[in-house]
């Protein structure tokens, strides 16, 4: 702050340089504003009871706030509030991200704790400066509090802006109260003053008032240090305002201070009373507010980068050992690296936490991140390091290039898990940790996935029952019982009344049609569609018969389960945008048709709003971090076979505001973060559905795109020996073989082609092994880029973790950045073309095949869904992940094949409809040897062995 002119030879005009301070905090708010338009500092003043004094100095504050653009929010309480009521408005004004001072007024009702009170005010909005940690930094040379007193502060400054030395004076404080004396003292000390403080218990105080170079008093009593105390040419700052009578003012008193007038013919500077230290204290608490706010706002518009290191061991350790080895983060110190605000997560033990969708309210202005996906090149049965290659991308650009980065991941299905392919946490230095965690029960989204659709098959066939065994009078008193003589529908039942034409809102008012039609869906046992799920590859309740007890005769149907990622619900939290929006899918998904042909819904069931309660915390996903600490969130998790085998919607849109820069500010090369997002199985099939169904739904447009590739893989698409799990590679796959290798490459350059189809860079990862040779390395990279890729870059993700991906990562920052210049990025096929269009569609471009061909059915369903209205959604293709064809022994780059539709079904609440193209397994087997051989439990310590 600039040096003012004296504006008094004796006095320290606490008005006049408020004024001036106020000034120039109004400028600094309206420059900040200019560069940051989204800035807006808030206080909010919270007053208890209605107290005239109180109720003037809210009002000061209130105009003082507006006139230097600092919002001010006033709570007014009752007088008789409950300490347990104002705490919880406390708390909730403390975790409001937008609120950066509070002050309550003082004093308050007898009843309530002052001291709880202040030190319920977290100390980083303390702008009072009363919190005990703020006043105990000041007594720390090495530390700072987050604010300082305010009158103590303003004491200060009058003291800087009219350049009285303070270093090597002596300075007498008289009063040692919180608020004023004993933090002036040690803001004194600090100036390198030698400090006295003088009190009720000091004796001859006089004698030390007289050796004073800087006499600050705050004790409280009229006129208390007497003139002829003063030292010659001190400074005297009175803190005091006493009412003394006056029988010649109208009020019959005025204001004098603790110091009798007649000091300031001995100092050199004194503090006028009023119109001294007054002033300067509501100056120094709204600086504090925009100090506040500033600092706020600079720490959350970056993410906090704190790399975890690595300790790399050769020859690389298990899964399970490399990350038990890894100490990570605690959940809430890598949440504030995100500035987070306390109410956006909440912790599920130590190392995984829930981040609600507020933070898409809050962040709504900022611009995103870059929007990068990984997918890869049809698969070997052993999988290619896809998510070994997200989560290793990840930990490059944020531990090696130091940038803000984001991975967004599937929750892994304990089906594989403990079947035969085994977790999907990545591998190697390149893992989500805990992996423990991740590859089981997690937080129990697929849990409540499980128990939601689960309760969808008990109530359609408990439906289908009750309606087989009772009258319309039966179920319409049962579904409407009187509960003291009075009849109302559930406010679910309002919306079926509203579909079937009915607007009556009374049961009473229905004719016995209207009730007949309101009770009766009519379900046809053998259309009902919904099965049952399990988390658990099981292949005998792939087929069962149900409704076999006696007390069920004659109800028994075929039926079967299928594995919980594959049930609609998952798709549905996949692609929700909101807890109202999912609310609506799960309400549309169709369980069953009428004996007339009419889809059931669950809203028809009845079942929305209870499945919406099982699902609603399953909404927010799941953080947690790579073993080089960047965040990662674990969200939804369906197949990319059977459904649309990408992670959610709203875990992609939450990560890439928290790497995004603030509204208002250009977005850059360097200044915006990165999302890497996986999409599942090969291009053909995830980043298909990725490009077509959930960028559809988002709305959201990919930077760039990165193609897996393994020289393993690519030898078996040029006609290398099967590959079978549990066998031994065969030798054209450990030694170097570039005919092989180049015959094979067919199959990455028709998935390089795919993607810059819809307008997306490619950039190819080779994810390379240690039986890989550099030649064949190098003719990958060479025919990749021949082929058209951004560029091809060989990675060792799995033995070097992030450092082993740092040419990938900036391949992928120099492909962004050129994306945001210029971006192509279009949709393969318009939603609204018939649904045989779009399949053929996908078929041509994508696949490569010569025809498309409908089995009967397939043709009924298209016809149904046509009459229906359900042909307007996109297509997900439920076909093979191992060819580009529907015969997964066809490997390579097939063409002019036909592609066989043997069925066609439709996922309302998903918004898609999904061909079967051949043989799909919706519920997978144990092998012969399953990976649960090797997992097991140390009795002593608790730790998960065998996990991988």
């Amino acid at each position: 702050m600039s040096d003012p002119e004296r504006l008094n030879a004796d006095r320290l005009d606490g008005k006049a340089i408020s004024e001036q301070v106020r000034q120039e905090l109004a400028e600094k708010v309206a420059d900040f504003k200019k560069r940051h338009p989204t800035f807006v500092p808030k206080l909010v003043a919270i007053q208890v009871g209605e107290r005239s004094d109180s109720s003037v100095y809210i009002r000061q504050k209130s105009k003082a706030c507006k006139e230097i653009g600092i919002e001010f929010e006033h709570v007014q309480l009752p007088a008789d509030i409950r300490q347990s009521s104002l705490d919880a408005h406390l708390d909730r004004i403390n975790n409001d991200p937008t609120v950066h001072g509070i002050i309550v007024q003082l004093p308050v009702p007898e009843h309530l704790n002052t001291k709880h009170i202040v030190h319920s005010i977290r100390p980083e909005k303390d702008v009072d400066g009363f919190h005990a940690e703020n006043i105990g930094h000041l007594s720390k040379r090495a530390t700072e509090p987050f604010f300082y007193s305010c009158t103590p502060l303003g004491c200060i400054e009058l003291l800087k802006r009219y350049n009285i030395p303070v270093a090597g004076k002596n300075a007498v404080v008289v009063g040692r109260s919180d608020i004023v004396g004993a933090p002036v003292a040690m803001m004194l000390t600090k100036l390198d003053a030698t400090v006295t403080i003088c009190h009720s218990k000091t004796s001859d105080i006089e004698a030390r008032v007289r050796e004073a170079d800087i006499l600050v008093v705050a004790i409280g009593r009229l006129e208390f240090v007497k003139a002829d105390w003063i030292k010659q040419g001190a400074v005297v700052i009175d803190v005091g305002m006493n009412a003394k009578d006056d029988p010649s003012k109208k009020s019959g008193y005025r204001w004098v201070g603790d110091v009798e007038a007649g000091a300031k013919e001995r100092a050199s500077y004194v503090t006028p009373v009023p119109g001294g230290v007054g002033p300067m204290t509501v100056a120094m608490l709204l600086s504090n507010v925009v100090t506040s706010a500033m600092r706020h706002f600079e720490a959350s518009s970056s993410v906090t980068i704190v790399p975890n290191p690595l300790t790399l061991q050769d020859p690389v350790p298990s899964d399970i050992a490399i990350a038990s080895a890894q100490k990570p983060k605690l959940i809430t110190q890598l949440a504030n690296e995100l500035n987070l605000a306390q109410t956006e997560f909440e912790p599920y033990g130590k190392h995984t936490a829930k981040v609600t969708l507020d933070v898409l309210d809050r962040l709504k202005d900022s611009s995103n991140g870059h929007y990068v996906v990984v997918t890869g090149i049809s698969p070997t049965p052993l999988g290619e390091g896809k998510s070994t290659v997200t989560i290793g991308l990840t930990q490059a650009l944020y531990a090696n290039l130091k940038r803000p980065a984001f991975a967004c991941v599937r929750q892994p299905s304990q089906g594989p898990t403990f079947g035969i392919k085994g977790g999907a946490a990545g591998g190697g230095y390149s893992q989500v940790t805990p992996m423990t965690s991740m590859n089981l029960h997690l937080t129990g989204d697929i849990h409540a996935i499980t128990a939601a659709n689960n309760l969808v098959a008990a109530a359609v066939d408990a439906r289908f029952f009750h309606e087989s065994t009772q009258t319309d009078t039966q179920l319409f008193n049962r579904l409407c019982p009187k509960k003291k003589g009075t009849r109302c529908f559930a406010n679910v039942m309002l919306g079926r009344l509203s579909r079937l034409g009915i607007s009556k809102t009374d049961p009473e008012e229905l004719t016995t049609e209207e009730i007949s039609r309101f009770v009766r869906l009519d379900i046809d046992k053998d259309k009902i569609m919904w099965r049952r799920v399990i988390d658990t590859n099981d292949r005998f309740l792939r087929e069962i018969t149900i409704g076999e007890a006696a007390t069920e005769r004659g109800m028994a149907r075929k039926t079967g389960f299928d594995i919980s990622v594959a049930s609609e619900i998952m798709a549905v939290l996949a692609l929700t945008t909101s807890l109202p929006d999912m609310r609506e899918r799960l309400g549309r998904m169709v369980v069953a048709l009428s004996k007339q042909g009419e889809p059931i819904t669950c809203d028809d069931i009845g079942i929305t709003g209870a499945l919406t309660v099982l699902m609603k915390d399953a909404i927010n996903p799941t953080l947690m971090q790579t073993l080089e600490g960047s965040p990662v969130f674990v969200h939804a998790g369906p197949f990319a076979n059977i459904a649309h085998g990408n992670s959610s919607i709203v875990a992609d849109r939450i990560a890439l505001k928290l790497v995004g820069v603030p509204a208002g500010e250009p977005v850059t090369a360097e200044n915006a973060g990165y999302v890497v997002t996986e999409a599942g199985f090969g291009a053909d099939i995830g980043f298909e559905k990725f490009v077509n169904i959930k960028c559809r739904a988002s709305g959201l447009v990919p930077d760039a795109a990165v193609i897996v590739a393994t020289v393993r893989a690519l030898k078996m698409h040029g006609g290398g020996p099967d590959v079978v799990p549990g066998k031994p590679l065969a030798d054209a796959y450990t030694q170097e073989n570039l005919g092989l290798l180049e015959k094979g490459f067919a199959n990455l350059r028709r998935h390089i082609e795919n993607v810059g189809k819809v307008g997306v860079r490619a950039i190819v990862a080779i994810n390379a092994f240690s039986t890989d040779t550099p030649a064949e390395l190098e003719l990958v990279r060479r025919l990749a880029r021949e082929a058209g890729a951004y560029d091809a870059v060989p990675t060792q993700l799995w033995a070097k973790g992030g450092a082993g991906a740092t040419e990938l990562a900036e391949a992928v920052a120099r492909c962004c950045s050129e994306a945001r210049q210029s971006n192509n990025f279009h949709v393969l096929y318009d939603h609204n073309l018939p649904i045989k269009d779009k399949i053929e569609a996908i078929a041509k471009q994508f696949y490569r095949a010569r025809s498309v061909s409908f089995s009967d059915e397939a043709q009924l369903k298209i016809e149904q869904f046509t009459r229906s209205g359900w042909d307007k959604m996109p297509v997900c293709m439920a076909k093979t992940q191992y060819s580009f064809s529907a015969n997964p022994a066809l490997k390579g780059a097939p063409e002019g094949f036909d592609l066989p539709v043997r069925d066609i079904r439709a996922s309302l609440g998903a918004g898609f409809v999904y061909p079967l193209c051949g043989a799909m397994q919706t519920l997978p087997g144990l092998p012969t040897r399953p990976c649960f051989y090797d997992i097991d439990v140390d009795t002593e310590s608790g730790d998960v062995l065998g996990l991988f």
